[in-house]
């Protein structure tokens, strides 16, 4: 069963050795992150599922990891003190994807033949926060979302809270995404459509308003340049037959891009 729900930015110079004093500027968001850590580690989910923009993405079909090691650094930003190592859900990961298929959502289960399948900052990023807080017993199952509708993310949530639901096991599904990239530098007398956006966006997801999110204006999301949009229509799919209360830990974007933390409190702990 699904146990927990957030929504996570990823930028990497929130790592203290890659930001180099820069991640002091988004030290709320930071202190977000290690909140939700703690909140995580109570839920002790089995399986971690992220949703990430900065994998291989396909036009038309989700991209279901299909292999069973996985591996990850940030030797691309110049910092080699991190290193993560795990194992995928495969068997979650076959059920997701035959069931997608079987219900008209194109999904691919990929498997490139090598050994180990390398993480992406977007899945890096959180998982540098939030393995601190617990064991590595955990597994990670990374998938890539589309460029299809709105309507087949949700879809696509459904569909693995359907899965979840029929296993015993405990899982997590973490949206990672920041949120608009054009909060700077706008021209004078133009609208900070970013801004806007986020605004919105934000106040929807606090009023548990998923039907305003996936409604969203076309030309709002398209002119925010964001990247966490779809990652969190998925997440909202999957907890479209839950009750949960939204907790709003963070937000800020002095980099010109919107960082929110946000953690979907499931039924139990509703007060």
């Amino acid at each position: 069963m699904i146990v927990f729900g957030a929504l996570v930015p990823h930028p990497p110079i929130l790592i203290p050795g890659i930001g180099k004093g820069e991640e002091q500027k988004i030290e709320k968001t930071s202190q977000a992150m290690e909140k939700l850590a703690e909140d995580l580690a109570k839920a002790e989910p089995d399986t971690i599922i992220f949703i990430t923009p900065h994998t291989l993405l396909y036009p038309d079909m989700f991209n279901i990891c299909g292999m069973e090691k996985l591996f990850g650094n940030f030797q691309d930003f110049d910092f080699s003190d991190f290193q993560w190592e795990g194992k995928n859900n495969l068997e979650l990961a076959h059920e997701i994807s035959d069931q997608s298929e079987s219900e008209g959502i194109p999904a691919l289960l990929y498997d490139n033949g090598e050994d180990q399948y390398q993480l992406d900052h977007g899945i890096l990023v959180p998982l540098y926060f939030l393995s601190q807080k617990m064991d590595n017993a955990f597994k990670v199952l990374p998938i890539g979302y589309t460029y299809g509708t709105r309507s087949e993310h949700y879809i696509f949530g459904q569909i693995i809270s359907e899965i979840a639901e029929k296993r015993e096991e405990r899982v997590a599904v973490i949206a990672s995404g920041d949120l608009s990239h054009r909060l700077l530098d706008i021209p004078k007398g133009e609208p900070n459509v970013g801004a806007i956006f986020d605004q919105k966006f934000l106040e929807a997801l606090k009023e548990e308003d998923s039907y305003s999110v996936v409604n969203m204006d076309h030309d709002l999301v398209d002119g925010a340049g964001e990247c966490g949009f779809r990652s969190s229509l998925v997440l909202l799919g999957a907890l479209s037959d839950r009750i949960y209360k939204t907790d709003i830990y963070s937000y800020e974007g002095p980099f010109g891009v919107g960082y929110s933390v946000v953690n979907f409190r499931l039924d139990k702990e509703v007060s």
